[in-house]
């Protein structure tokens, strides 16, 4: 890296009428980010009035350049933005993303502060928009909800497996060829979970900062997460290994309760066919008695309000059936048959 700070921001883009302005507005207002700052947001063909807001943006924002996506798909223009970045260090942003004045300059700074490390990243906290949607907050910045994403809970510096928004090493991105284009969720934890297998590291520092605006309603967040835990399957099938554990509970826990909720089926139709199926039921209920145990304790270590309770529980539920399900329709679908994603599973669920 050069003395100076040098960083091309990569946003890609798609209809983002309603958040584009301040995610322009809060990477104009850095810190310390001269000389050299870029942004380069790769728009596919948005028709909500973007890139009218980008055109009027170009013209007195010198660090700004609009590049054309005709695919549409996020990967390719994360590699579009890469391809065309001037700086040693890219940062990948999204379009709903609000980032701290001093986000760059931090960014930089664990970078240098840690040779051994191709990315950095920080803490990414939601922004709410309505009742139902800081509640969604809530529970996506719990382990329970989320496992040790400290992206989004939140904790000590140290070393981790991924981050969200990550400044990367440009020279790391080109040895590793950038994102994976068919991709169309997990593309930072696949990429990430190359670049720690060629030796690299990948540093949390809770003072990097930024926002990020929730989704809004339980059905954006359960097609969301089946997404998430579908495109997990794909990127375990292309490695050969699991990634993570954690991303295996939830699959578990639906698998488990679909065969526990049969055998207790079975032995209501013949009660004299096999002793042991009387445990079926018992065992359902020990199953998801410890799912509400362990989000009570959630709930009650993170102090959320009694008021808050039920509706954070909830959204608990949504993610874990939502991504368990996701995952088993791509074991089904991509292991199992053999058979290449759906177009449900290739859009984007904004």
């Amino acid at each position: 890296m050069s003395d100076q700070p040098y960083a091309s921001v990569v946003i890609p883009c798609l209809n983002e009428a309603a958040h584009i302005g301040a995610c322009l507005d809060a990477l104009a207002s850095q810190q310390g980010a001269e000389p050299g700052f870029e942004v380069l947001v790769v728009d596919g063909g948005s028709d909500d009035g973007t890139r009218e807001i980008l055109g009027r943006r170009t013209e007195t924002d010198r660090w700004l350049r609009v590049l054309d996506n005709p695919e549409r798909i996020t990967p390719v223009a994360m590699n579009m933005g890469i391809d065309a970045a001037n700086a040693d260090v890219v940062i990948i942003l999204g379009a709903h993303a609000e980032v701290a004045p001093d986000f760059v300059r931090r960014n930089l700074e664990a970078l240098r502060a840690h040779p051994e490390s191709a990315c950095v990243g920080g803490v990414v906290e939601q922004v709410h928009g309505d009742e139902l949607s800081r509640r969604i907050g809530l529970a996506l910045s719990s382990p329970f909800g989320v496992g040790d994403a400290r992206f989004r809970t939140g904790g000590v510096a140290g070393h981790v497996d991924t981050v969200a928004f990550g400044a990367y090493r440009k020279v790391v991105l080109d040895e590793l060829s950038g994102f994976d284009a068919a991709l169309v969720r997990n593309q930072d934890d696949e990429l990430n979970f190359r670049l720690t297998e060629t030796g690299w590291r990948i540093w949390f520092d809770p003072r990097i900062r930024s926002t990020y605006h929730a989704r809004s309603t339980y059905g954006q967040l359960f097609r969301q997460y089946r997404q998430y835990g579908f495109w997990k399957v794909f990127v375990n099938k292309k490695h050969l290994t699991v990634t993570t554990w954690r991303q295996l509970a939830p699959a578990a826990m639906l698998l488990g309760t679909a065969v526990l909720v049969i055998l207790s089926c079975a032995h209501g139709a013949f009660p004299n066919a096999a002793p042991f199926l009387t445990l079926a039921l018992p065992a359902l209920a020990t199953l998801w008695g410890m799912w509400i145990l362990g989000a009570l304790i959630a709930v009650a270590l993170a102090g959320i309000p009694l008021k808050d309770v039920l509706g954070v529980m909830r959204t608990f539920f949504v993610l874990h059936m939502a991504y368990g399900w996701g995952y088993c329709e791509g074991i089904w679908r991509l292991v199992l048959m053999r058979r290449a994603p759906s177009a449900d599973f290739k859009s984007l669920t904004r």
